[in-house]
């Protein structure tokens, strides 16, 4: 029984520093600010840099926003709310998100919806304690169209210098092909574990080269 037990609370304890399906403890906080870099073909370099927050506003309601420009031409900032869905114990749980702000290209702006399903659930392996969420949203740019995304997550979250992260996301619109990006990413702690760079790599469908991508994350 002891054994058991132990198994169900390391499989609850091995959520990510970020990720939809899990809910921040009160008054508990996450940030995540980030620069990716890519060379473009001819001289100089295409960057574009993100700010994500949020905040355990009670133990059923998580809150924040998400910001991200590339360069001044495009970008995008929004406001969240995140309430749990359901909560299977050792099979994962489900959480719900409701964003709204606004979606930029160049001078002009529009308003902009989100909606997320979220799963996640913690698992244990060979190399260690780990975690995979998927999240499944449909964004309305009120300007544009509608896009459908699906997005994979999944890392190691054991008590040690370095782990693997790797992150794929997907978005559809009619009339247009599946858009698609690949970030594998190593995540490095510092030793109050409450901070973590994070180095990574950035393919996407739309570019020839590959980005390179640095992360600072802190929980307080």
């Amino acid at each position: 029984m002891y054994r058991i037990a132990l198994i169900l609370h390391l499989l609850l304890m091995a959520s990510p520093a970020w990720s939809g399906a899990w809910l921040r403890e009160k008054d508990a906080a996450f940030t995540a600010a980030s620069l990716t870099a890519f060379r473009l073909p001819e001289d100089g370099y295409d960057y574009k840099t993100s700010l994500y927050a949020e905040w355990g506003y009670s133990q059923n309601l998580t809150v924040g926003f998400d910001f991200e420009q590339n360069q001044d031409l495009y970008g995008h900032a929004l406001i969240f709310a995140r309430v749990p869905v359901a909560d299977l114990g050792q099979w994962g749980r489900f959480a719900a998100e409701f964003g709204a702000g606004a979606y930029h290209k160049h001078e002009r702006a529009w308003a902009q919806y989100k909606v997320t399903l979220s799963y996640g659930k913690g698992f244990q392996s060979a190399l260690g304690s780990g975690w995979i969420a998927i999240d499944a949203a449909i964004e309305n740019r009120t300007h544009d169209d509608i896009y459908r995304k699906l997005d994979l997550t999944t890392g190691l979250s054991s008590d040690r210098l370095i782990n693997p992260l790797i992150q794929i996301e997907t978005a559809y619109r009619s009339g247009h092909s599946i858009y698609w990006k690949a970030r594998p990413s190593v995540m490095i702690r510092t030793k109050d574990s409450s901070t973590t760079w994070v180095l990574g790599v950035e393919r996407n469908d739309a570019r020839k080269n590959t980005g390179i991508k640095l992360a600072l994350w802190n929980e307080f």
